[in-house]
């Protein structure tokens, strides 16, 4: 059976999207049979990210009985699989959380890792993500309102029985006004298990629609959604090994304030 596991954040904004389809990328490179989902059911724009702009079928086609679960499977280069959501206004009829509990039951079945990039907030779409996961990792920037908004989705989680996999904290650029991973890490009381750096060649990439790790594999962001999503497929050590002198260097610049 394969983990369920669903990108979360308290509020729209910080990145809870590109952390998504990076880690995604990240897997599907790592040989994992990986499915990642939008189960942004009502603003999704996941497949923007890949660079898929037209497709016939998707979640909402899935969720409404109208199609098989394997038609809406959709193939990135990298062996990445995809099931993308509807971006249009009558799509929003469509929804049935049930259904799309179903539909995460069934993915199990199909690959290691299930990632699934939910709705901002707390909002019914979230709640399904958080309560139909193995484990939640919860997406923030190093700011007090998004932290604040986090350790709700963190409550939530542990209310309905959900494991916590850790807290990236994303977008972070050094500035005194930031909080560090350590007072993070003490207002949620889980770890911070990533820190990814502001980087410009994120909203690249976006522009580009291809995940940064893919774009700019040696920017400073792409090697931290590596080491992230190395900790999650259990293959840190691994990953590092496989890391160029030039890629470590560039990993410690970016990284010293957070993990000193």
């Amino acid at each position: 059976m394969g983990e369920v596991i669903g990108i979360v954040s308290g509020k729209g904004g910080v990145g809870k999207t590109t952390t998504a389809a990076n880690l995604g990328a990240c897997l599907a490179t790592f040989n994992k049979n990986t499915i990642l989902v939008d189960g942004n059911l009502t603003t999704p724009n996941l497949s923007l990210h890949l660079g898929i702009t037209l497709f016939p079928y998707t979640l909402h086609h899935v969720i409404a009985n109208e199609i098989e679960l394997e038609d809406a499977i959709f193939y990135h280069d990298c062996g990445l699989k995809i099931i993308p959501s509807s971006i249009s206004l009558h799509a929003l009829r469509k929804i049935n959380l049930d259904r799309f509990s179903e539909v995460l039951a069934e993915l199990k079945k199909r690959a290691e890792y299930i990632i699934v990039d939910s709705s901002p907030g707390l909002g019914k779409e979230t709640q399904s993500v958080i309560e139909n996961s193995d484990e939640v990792l919860v997406v923030l920037n190093p700011e007090m309102p998004a932290v604040t908004d986090a350790l709700k989705v963190v409550r939530l989680a542990e209310h309905v029985g959900t494991k916590i996999k850790g807290v990236v904290v994303n977008k972070v650029k050094g500035q005194k006004h930031e909080l560090t991973k350590e007072e993070i890490e003490e207002i949620l009381e889980y770890p911070v298990i990533g820190v990814v750096p502001d980087d410009n060649r994120v909203r690249l990439s976006v522009l580009e629609k291809n995940p940064v790790v893919f774009a700019y594999p040696y920017s400073p962001a792409a090697l931290k959604f590596k080491e992230i999503a190395g900790k999650i497929a259990g293959i840190e050590e691994r990953v590092k090994e496989r890391m160029s002198i030039w890629e470590r260097i560039l990993a410690f610049l970016t990284g010293r304030r957070y993990e000193r």
